[in-house]
């Protein structure tokens, strides 16, 4: 089952700061005080910067490290379909690499912050290529579009091993890996660069890119593996509060109307595979753990109706172990932390994500000012929701 959830990640990755490396000073706030604080030794990170702030300093080189930079070919007007304001393009992308690589860090350039909402980059291994390349262009605009992924389905088809390279949300700038980590990128392979465009503030043109830390492979470094925990959200209208999407089904309906069936399946196939109670402010799924990994560090991802997200490690159970809590959800700080210290786990043990939302925060948000209160479920949207978790692990 969990191979074919197909879970809809278009928002889903604004706070993998790149290849999974931390923020800047993760605790430095109290949002961050958690289990999973990080320890110096597992990442580094310049400073956070924005498109429209100055860069930071850049990190020099590592040595076996060299820089390759990953471009769109052309300008990118968004159009958004129907009634939406959310238009998610792919865009591929060759970093001509002519031998198995790493990838070591990376600084995604976004090149219009007013419509630029993030960015994701899914590695394409040799095997696939074609069939993006059928992709590209075939509506006559550069790209394709790609709402809930990349568009091409063996990319989204496994929560167990995502074929995340990182991502880029405003406030991000560039991550690096631990000295002992990598991300695998095959000689000859691509990269998809999904752009979730945001026109709220109006439609304008856009050339994005990506600029990568690589290094060749070698046995010195350990392949870093994402895991996906999502969970569905079911969040109803607050009593007293009526209007047409408070229904469940016209919600789901408008969904779909905006990003396309698969939108509107993803809440209900996650109800199923979570077995999920009635609909309430808190949802949580929990997923065997099927082979042998580390957790290196972990990760949460809600909108802006967020306000508690936790992955917990055998929930219930004697040995049970927080490794991510954020009691204060804040839409601006989703970089992903590192464990002090890295957990085994394997069969036998558990993953639960747990995420808690509140329709009250719409009041305050002005992204929702002049809109109508509506049944909240899993959607690609800025004003949909998410619940997910991400684990970064290495395995044997």
């Amino acid at each position: 089952m969990a191979s074919r959830v197909r879970v809809g990640l278009g928002a889903a990755v604004l706070l993998l700061a790149a290849c999974g490396a931390p923020s800047a000073s993760p605790t430095s706030s109290p949002r961050a005080a958690s289990p999973s604080a990080p320890a110096a030794t597992t990442a580094t990170t310049t400073a956070p910067t924005s498109a429209a702030a100055p860069a930071a300093a850049p990190v020099p080189l590592r040595k076996g490290e060299r820089f390759v930079t990953v471009k769109m070919g052309r300008a990118y007007t968004p159009r958004a379909p129907s009634t939406g304001t959310d238009d998610y393009r792919c865009f591929l992308l060759d970093p001509r690499l002519k031998r198995d690589s790493f990838v070591t860090g990376l600084n995604v350039l976004p090149g219009n912050a007013h419509v630029v909402h993030h960015v994701i980059l899914f590695r394409v291994p040799p095997s696939d290529v074609a069939r993006a390349d059928a992709l590209d262009g075939k509506d006559g605009r550069p790209g394709w579009t790609c709402f809930g992924g990349s568009g091409l389905e063996a990319q989204g088809g496994s929560l167990d091993s995502a074929p995340w390279l990182g991502a880029w949300a405003p406030g991000g700038g560039e991550s690096t890996l631990a000295p002992d980590l990598g991300i695998p990128l095959k000689a000859r392979s691509r990269i998809i660069m999904q752009v979730h465009y945001n026109l709220l503030a109006g439609r304008s043109p856009d050339i994005s890119s990506a600029k990568l830390r690589v290094t060749n492979a070698s046995s010195a470094r350990r392949a870093l593996d994402t895991i996906l925990l999502p969970a569905p959200v079911n969040l109803p209208c607050r009593p007293g509060k009526t209007g047409p999407l408070c229904d469940y089904r016209a919600a789901s309906a408008d969904l779909q109307d905006r990003f396309g069936a698969m939108a509107a399946k993803t809440n209900d196939l996650l109800n199923l595979f979570c077995q999920s109670p009635l609909p309430g402010p808190t949802q949580s799924c929990t997923r065997p753990v099927r082979e042998r990994a580390t957790i290196r560090a972990v990760a949460g991802h809600m909108h802006l109706l967020g306000r508690r997200i936790t992955i917990v490690v055998n929930k219930g159970k004697p040995d049970a172990r927080t490794v991510l809590d954020i009691p204060v959800w804040d839409f601006d700080n989703q970089a992903s932390r590192p464990l002090r210290k890295p957990l085994a786990i394997g069969p036998g043990d558990t993953l639960t994500v747990t995420c808690t939302h509140d329709q009250a925060l719409r009041d305050i948000q002005p992204a929702f000012a002049g809109r109508p209160e509506r049944f909240v479920m899993w959607g690609e949207g800025t004003t949909d929701e998410m619940c997910l978790g991400i684990v970064l692990v290495t395995r044997p």
